[in-house]
C-alpha cells in the first residue's frame, strides 16, 4: 500500500488536474452543480454495483470517479467563494470529532447500538428538529424505509425480538389478504406497502440489506432469464411460442448452474 506522502501527494495531483480542467476544457468549464448531480447519482448506483459484484478493480475504479465528483463540486464552491475542499473536508472531521465522544471524549459505550443511539441524539442536539429530518427525500423508497427504520430505532423507537418483527408481518399479511378479498384497490396498495414496510423491518433485525437482496435476486433473475433466452435462440424459436412446461425445463437448468 502506499504511504501517507503517497496518498498526500496523489489528492493533491488530483487537485491540480482539475485546476487545469475547469480552466481549460469545454466541458468542464460548462459544468454546475445541476448539471453534475445525476451523473453523481448514476456514479453512486456504479459504485453500488461494483461492490455487489465483489469486483475490486471496478470499486477501486468508480470511488474514483466519486471522488473526481466532489473535487469537482468542491472547485465550483472555491469559485463563489462558498467554500473549497479544505472546508469540505474540515467540516467532515470536525463532524467525526463531535459524533464520537466515545474516541475523543470521556463517553463510555458497550457496543454498536448505543453508537448509533449517541449519533442520533448528538444530531437532535446540533439543531435537528427531527430524527428523520436527515432522510433524503428523493431516495428509492426500498432505501428510504430501510433508513428511516434504522434511524428510529437509534432513539429507542424499535422492537425488542425478531419474532415481534415477524409477528407484525403475519399480520400485515392478513390484512393484505382482507383487503385483497374485498377488493378495494386503495387499501390493497395500502396493506401491500404496509407489508412491504414490515418485510423491510424485519430483514433488518435479520442484519440483511433489503436493497442488496433484491438487487442480488434481480441479478440471479436475468442471468436465468437470459440463459432461458439463449436456449430458445438455440432451438430455433421465440419465447412467445414456448409453452411453460417447455421454458420450466430451461429454468430449472438455469437454476442448477
Amino acid at each position: 500500500m502506499n504511504s501517507r506522502k503517497q496518498q498526500l501527494d496523489a489528492f493533491d495531483r488530483l487537485l491540480t488536474i482539475m485546476d487545469e480542467l475547469r480552466e481549460q476544457c469545454p466541458w468542464d468549464k460548462k459544468q454546475t452543480m445541476e448539471t453534475l448531480r445525476h451523473l453523481t447519482i448514476e456514479e453512486t448506483y456504479e459504485l453500488g454495483d461494483a461492490i455487489l459484484e465483489k469486483d475490486l478493480a471496478e470499486v477501486k475504479g468508480e470511488l474514483g470517479d466519486l471522488l473526481l465528483h466532489i473535487v469537482f463540486y468542491s472547485k465550483i464552491g472555491s469559485e463563489t467563494n462558498d467554500f473549497d475542499i479544505a472546508d469540505v473536508t474540515n467540516h467532515i472531521c470536525e463532524k467525526l470529532i463531535s459524533r464520537h465522544p466515545h474516541i475523543y471524549g470521556d463517553v463510555i459505550v458497550a457496543d454498536e447500538e448505543e453508537v448509533k443511539q449517541n449519533w442520533e441524539n448528538l444530531k437532535l442536539k446540533e439543531g435537528k428538529t427531527s430524527v428523520l429530518q436527515g432522510v433524503p427525500k428523493s431516495l428509492p423508497a426500498l432505501v428510504k424505509a430501510n433508513r428511516i427504520q434504522d434511524k428510529v430505532s437509534g432513539v429507542g423507537f424499535d422492537w425488542e425480538h425478531p419474532e415481534q418483527v415477524f409477528e407484525k408481518l403475519e399480520e400485515e399479511l392478513g390484512e393484505l389478504q382482507h383487503e385483497i378479498n374485498e377488493g378495494n384497490q386503495e387499501k390493497m396498495e395500502a396493506e401491500f406497502g404496509d407489508v412491504l414496510f414490515s418485510m423491510i423491518n424485519y430483514a433488518r433485525f435479520l442484519k440483511i440489506d433489503p436493497e442488496n437482496a433484491l438487487e442480488r435476486t434481480n441479478k440471479k433473475f436475468i442471468k436465468r432469464f437470459q440463459y432461458l433466452e439463449s436456449k430458445a435462440k438455440e432451438m430455433g424459436k421465440e419465447l412467445k411460442d414456448m409453452t411453460l412446461e417447455e421454458m420450466d425445463v430451461f429454468w430449472e437448468e438455469a437454476k442448477s448452474q
